[in-house]
């Protein structure tokens, strides 16, 4: 991979990992329409952990009271602050960390294909546009359980190319009664034990095996994704509450249009 191919799929997966318009399904189209290579899972994986790192640093004291919290409850077997907040973060995470490991294979082969990511990109699109028509008046922190269990059912559709993780789980959440904040939030701190968990799976995976790693693309691809990732929270939480979700459901059913008439129309 040159530094452009990339510094541009860095700043794709920065941008398209918070916005919900599918970092996964973007990482597949810009190489199909630009004639590059496929990338790889492996620097997939890097550009995740980058963003990763951005929700990290932005969201670092509520997670930093949230730890806190979580090791109090358990020691003193009671709800005590951010406790509760916790609790429904790491179960959210259970649904998609089964469906990673029972179909693995079919994510990273048979669903990685432009078809599939133009089917859910409207399809899911749609979706969210029904959803942010609530007009919801809970925050993340009055989360109950079958919230967790619809949330995090959710959030493991989102292994499929072209759903969105934020988009699903925002949908998820808005459906729930959440604000559009309240949902944008807890969708982003379900993101920090799945994509750790990923990581770290992908991390022992390459420990084990003789193949050649780019070290050099990894690491910038991390540090860019991380440093656009942590600008694209900020601006994306303000926007919320101006201009809602219209937008990128609107980017979703164009560019989902846009996939049918290339695949279908095209010579």
């Amino acid at each position: 991979m040159d530094t452009l191919q990339i510094v541009i799929l860095a700043v794709v997966q920065g941008i398209t990992e918070f916005l919900p318009i599918s970092s996964s399904g973007h990482l597949i189209l810009v190489p199909y329409f630009t004639k590059w290579p496929d990338q790889g899972l492996d620097f997939d994986l890097a550009v995740h952990v980058g963003t990763l790192c951005a929700i990290v640093v932005y969201f670092r004291r509520t997670l930093a009271a949230m730890a806190r919290d979580w090791l109090t409850s358990v020691a003193q077997r009671r709800t005590v602050g951010h406790s509760r907040l916790a609790w429904a973060v790491l179960f959210g995470t259970i649904p998609a960390g089964v469906v990673g490991l029972l179909a693995r294979e079919q994510i990273e082969t048979t669903l990685r294909i432009p078809l599939v990511v133009a089917c859910t990109t409207i399809g899911f699109g749609v979706l969210l546009w029904i959803a942010d028509r609530r007009k919801g008046t809970r925050t993340e922190h009055d989360i109950g359980w079958r919230d967790v269990v619809a949330i995090g059912c959710a959030q493991a559709l989102a292994l499929v190319p072209g759903t969105s993780r934020s988009g699903i789980t925002i949908t998820a959440g808005l459906f729930s009664g959440l604000t559009r904040e309240a949902a944008a939030r807890f969708s982003f701190l379900l993101a920090v034990p799945v994509m750790t968990a990923a990581g770290l799976s992908e991390l022992v995976s390459f420990a084990s095996s003789d193949a050649v790693v780019d070290t050099r693309a990894l690491v910038l691809g991390t540090l860019v994704s991380a440093v656009t990732g942590f600008a694209v929270i900020h601006f994306f939480l303000r926007w919320l509450t101006r201009y809602g979700l219209l937008p990128y459901v609107l980017y979703r059913l164009a560019l989902g249009t846009l996939l049918f008439a290339v695949l279908y129309l095209s010579p």
